[in-house]
């Protein structure tokens, strides 16, 4: 047994060659580490501990065939455990920070100070316009005022000669009603100018007709449909704008494992964009119908984004916990695990010697699947790098080098 220890350490240089020739006559002793195995690190025990009860073996890879293989290696990370789900999805903007910008009367678009892609303010103007309906609306508001004006003066007029008895109490009566009746007309003027929901770049008639469109929010803008010189539809947005510093991943997960959630479970997502990387996020609801052709029920995860990274339109994968929270697990990609010999492998990169590739066959313990990866109940600690990308060959190479036979699948 403490053979195996030794070489599951992987000893380079001479020491390795010395515990591979000692074959199983009795405790190999390795010049120069005295007591190596009561310092181990935590890591290495736990490796140690699965090669006493499952024996880890060696395998070296040739200069030749290691230069035709494309390795990737991962490390063994601990990640939410417990009991979860899996469910596929989409990323979309906050819905609660995103906002459609169009012109709400027909107009000609004169200026776009604002590009795609762009950072802007909230109020910060997006399109200057111009429109011969706001240009009207606006003239009919100023006749309006003058009217109004005029009649409230020619009232209060009547009042004063009507105390000093010169006019008549009709006189009085008719001067009083028709200020009323142009206070009225240019509320009403004031109220359509207000309906179209624009603002007047300044006070000059020759300015009545030109408006400017301001953000609604401190955001991005995604998308621009302005052309200058082009007449705006009301029914169609000319800019669309979100705040990008937190979007939602709105996922489907099958019914039998959406009805085991609960909004405010912890979820960890992968995307196809970013491989490797796994991002926290939280639930934050739940729909309450089943889609009757999926048979799957929506739900939506928040992920912060600060960096600006995740773009809306992202595909992810999300696993969702369902299980006691704090629980954790050891996990690799689910390409880390090979079959041989009717048990799971990894293969642990030790180095490079005299340009050949060396690699430590470890067995495992597979647990379930999470999502894209798999949890390893024993035999592999965190933080070990275990190869993803190659482990096929490594296997096959494995396999042939055993007894020289041809590689078997299993």
């Amino acid at each position: 047994m403490r053979e195996r220890r030794v070489v599951s350490r992987w000893i380079s240089g001479s020491a390795l060659l010395f515990v591979l020739l000692s074959g199983c006559g009795g405790p190999a002793e390795v010049p120069g580490e005295p007591g190596a195995a009561d310092d181990a690190h935590p890591a290495e025990e736990h490796g140690e501990e699965h090669a006493e009860a499952g024996g880890a073996e060696a395998l070296v890879v040739d200069a030749e065939v290691l230069r035709d293989l494309k390795l990737t290696t991962f490390a063994a990370e601990l990640r939410p455990g417990g009991e979860g789900v899996t469910a596929l999805g989409e990323l979309k903007v906050n819905e609660q920070a995103y906002a459609e910008v169009g012109a709400p009367i027909e107009a000609r678009v004169l200026r776009l100070p604002a590009a795609p892609g762009e950072a802007v303010r909230q109020g910060q103007p997006l399109v200057e316009l111009q429109s011969v309906a706001l240009g009207q609306a606006r003239a009919a508001q100023m006749a309006a005022a003058a009217r109004a004006e005029l009649a409230a003066s020619n009232a209060q007029r009547a009042r004063r000669l009507a105390g000093e008895e010169v006019v008549a109490r009709g006189e009085l009566d008719r001067a009083e009603s028709e200020a009323a009746a142009a206070a009225a007309e240019l509320r009403a003027a004031e109220a359509s100018v207000a309906a179209l929901g624009v603002g007047l770049l300044g006070g000059d008639a020759a300015d009545l007709a030109r408006f400017t469109l301001p953000s609604p929010l401190t955001g991005t803008v995604l998308e621009r449909t302005a052309v200058q010189g082009q007449t705006a539809d009301p029914e169609r947005a000319l800019f669309r704008i979100a705040d990008l510093t937190s979007l939602w991943l709105v996922a489907q997960a099958a019914e039998r494992d959406a009805v085991r959630l609960r909004v405010g479970a912890a979820a960890e997502v992968v995307l196809a964009a970013l491989p490797g990387r796994k991002l926290p996020g939280r639930v934050d609801w739940i729909g309450g119908e089943v889609d009757p052709h999926s048979r799957t029920i929506p739900i939506r995860i928040v992920l912060a984004n600060p960096g600006g990274t995740l773009r809306p339109g992202m595909f992810a994968t999300a696993w969702i916990a369902t299980g006691e929270a704090g629980a954790r697990v050891v996990a690799v990609p689910a390409t880390a695990l090979q079959r041989m010999d009717d048990r799971w492998v990894v293969f642990l990169d030790r180095g490079r010697e005299k340009g050949a590739g060396r690699f430590e066959v470890r067995p495992v313990e597979r647990g379930r699947d999470l999502g894209d990866e798999v949890a390893i109940l024993s035999g592999l600690a965190p933080g070990e790098p275990v190869v993803i990308e190659g482990a096929f060959v490594l296997r096959a190479e494995a396999e042939k080098q055993e007894g020289g036979a041809e590689p078997h699948h299993h």
